[in-house]
């Protein structure tokens, strides 16, 4: 059993490192894709931005349906306002303060709220808890793209850094 405390204690920390893989990023290499098929990592934080931020504003607002046709409108409703081109301080400033509103915003919820079904964009049916769940596991899967960027560019991410310092602190 997932407890809703721990899931969003989890997306806290998770979402922090998200952000300290922006700052990390140096700012030039902001636009740096591997390959011209994928996104650059401008892009994928601000998909991350984007997608969670949409997705758990529509689960906030009510709604129990995101396989509908205006599907893409309705995330679109919740999206954060901020330039496409926006540089790595104001991008990590707009991934913490999106988290920790939304945070905010399901521990306001009764409990019954995330036991409620709802259907997914891809057609599942799917607790709101569950739904929580996958915005965490989306953001993991993009985040480990971002932190395969910093290594290209030498730069060692934070969670390998937080690894690493322990056993010196000991």
């Amino acid at each position: 059993m997932i407890r809703l405390e721990q899931l969003l204690e989890s997306l806290k920390t998770v979402r922090q490192h998200t952000a300290q893989a922006v700052e990390d990023m140096p700012a030039a290499e902001l636009d740096f894709r591997p390959v011209p098929e994928v996104m650059t990592f401008r892009e994928i934080a601000r998909h991350i931005l984007d997608a969670s931020h949409g997705l758990s504003g529509m689960l906030l607002s009510g709604d129990d349906n995101f396989a509908t046709p205006d599907f893409r409108e309705k995330v679109t409703r919740h999206a954060v306002n901020l330039p496409a081109d926006a540089g790595p301080a104001d991008l990590a400033a707009a991934l913490r303060r999106s988290v920790d509103e939304r945070v905010a915003g399901f521990a306001a919820q009764p409990s019954a709220f995330f036991d409620q079904i709802i259907t997914r964009f891809d057609g599942q049916r799917v607790t709101r808890m569950e739904m929580i769940q996958m915005l965490k596991e989306h953001e993991m899967t993009h985040r480990s793209q971002m932190f395969l960027y910093l290594r290209m560019k030498g730069v060692v991410p934070s969670t390998t850094r937080q690894r690493q310092a322990k056993p010196a602190a000991k």
